[in-house]
């Protein structure tokens, strides 16, 4: 390289982050992750605000890949078998998900609710499964969803049973966390072994939490029951307490967890 391409290079400008092509790309691709049906060039282009040509061409890109399908009838855009199996893949990579998926779907049987569980990754606690419940109510929490340390029931039980940066973080730097009530409640979570959030999520829907351990009783996941708060009140049925505390305990017990007291009062 001469002396002119060099000084030619460091003339221009530098591409700031979340400009260049390989951004639009992904985001283009983690939007027809969440939609609900597929979408035309001209919908995704507006999302972004992008012209058409510049979607266009990373939309082919993707469907030589398979990371996204085009109907041939309509045109329109979805996403394509190879992100479902890398999805899957990914997720088979974290225990606690193959170790609580029967779990989950026989406490949604029982409870008639939606099931979830978190963990943290990254730093940040994160939906890793969820099986949508018996009723009409459909949640749009979706795997990868993040979710707040200081207010769900997932969150609460993590604050009560877990610790490392995230959590000292949270209690250190969240204001709700300083109020009297708060302290109390999570004090409360840490002696009854269960959290719950009425309203604090979403309005009207309630969630009922509990911990899962490892062979070393480090916890590294969270269950929970989400529903109505018509179907799971502020103060949740014994039954319903019994039946999350007592998944959570099998898929403990899945992972190595020997700890015989029990979590509920």
């Amino acid at each position: 390289m001469d002396a002119r391409t060099s000084q030619s290079s460091s003339q221009q400008p530098r591409r700031s982050p979340g400009t260049g092509t390989l951004d639009l790309a992904l985001r283009i691709l983690e939007h027809l992750a969440h939609r609900s049906r597929n979408a035309s060039l001209g919908e995704i282009a507006r999302e972004f605000s992008a012209s058409k040509a510049t979607v266009y061409r990373h939309l082919q890109a993707l469907v030589q890949q398979r990371f996204v399908h085009q109907d041939p009838v309509t045109g329109n855009y979805e996403i394509g078998i190879k992100l479902v199996v890398l999805g899957e893949a990914a997720r088979g990579r974290f225990d606690i998900v193959r170790a609580a998926r029967d779990e989950l779907i026989a406490l949604r049987d029982r409870t008639q609710q939606a099931a979830t569980i978190c963990g943290m990754v990254q730093e940040s606690l994160v939906v890793l499964d969820l099986i949508q419940g018996h009723t009409v109510i459909e949640f749009g929490t979706r795997p990868g969803t993040r979710l707040a340390l200081d207010a769900s029931a997932h969150g609460k039980v993590w604050l009560a049973f877990s610790s490392g940066a995230p959590i000292e973080q949270t209690l250190t730097q969240s204001r709700a966390c300083k109020s009297p009530i708060f302290i109390q409640e999570i004090a409360k979570v840490r002696r009854r072994g269960w959290a719950t959030a009425a309203s604090e999520v979403i309005e009207g829907v309630n969630a009922l939490a509990a911990p899962v351990f490892d062979h070393s009783a480090r916890m590294i996941g969270s269950i929970a029951i989400v529903g109505a708060t018509q179907y799971i009140p502020p103060e949740p049925a014994r039954a319903q307490i019994e039946a999350v505390v007592g998944a959570a305990q099998r898929i403990s017990r899945a992972l190595g967890w020997r700890q015989h007291e029990r979590l509920t009062s």
